[in-house]
């Protein structure tokens, strides 16, 4: 399970090219949602931007290629973050980057505070929920259940901290404009 697959055997390549598929959704879909970057939550990925986001994510591939776990859970996270992003991605990018997040602010601005956190609490918690359960329910002895399982509450968890993130960041420049 936490044991180091040989570099360059055929497992590594296995788990390279899991990998780069994850990885390469999560790219592929941001670029179509946001080419710009306008509306990428990750700070990280902002400021790293297309230049080094994606020499980064190849040589972070190579790396935890040697590790099974760790793959898989990165892996499963990067699927779910992708298809997240592919779900209103047509919209961002039909609307544009700018009028997209004008369009977001005015809605969350709309919204009481109470309520979204509740909702983002709810989405996070429950996903998670799915997570777990199926970490709880396999066998002991199935690492790839238990990396899926990580991966969806690493996905849950990335999904609240990029989007309370956002959140406090779009407060502080309310707070800069006033």
């Amino acid at each position: 399970m936490d044991d180091l697959v040989p570099f360059l055997s055929r497992e590594y390549f296995g788990f390279v090219s899991l990998l780069l598929f994850g990885r390469g959704m999560d790219i592929l879909s941001t670029w179509i949602a946001t080419p710009n970057l306008l509306l990428e939550a990750n700070p990280l990925a902002r400021r790293l931007r297309w230049h080094w986001g994606i020499p980064v994510n190849l040589a972070l591939c190579a790396g935890f290629g040697l590790m099974p776990l760790t793959a898989v859970i990165i892996t499963t996270t990067s699927v779910l973050v992708a298809a997240r992003n592919f779900q209103h991605a047509w919209l961002m990018r039909t609307h544009g980057e700018e009028n997209y997040r004008s369009w977001f602010v005015e809605r969350l601005e709309e919204t009481p505070p109470g309520l979204f956190l509740f909702c983002l609490l709810a989405q996070t918690l429950l996903t998670a929920g799915v997570g777990a359960a199926l970490m709880y329910f396999s066998n002991p002895r199935d690492w790839v259940s238990l990396g899926i399982g990580l991966g969806i509450i690493g996905y849950a968890a990335a999904v609240m901290i990029f989007t309370v993130l956002a959140l406090l960041r779009h407060r502080r420049s309310l707070g800069k404009k006033t």
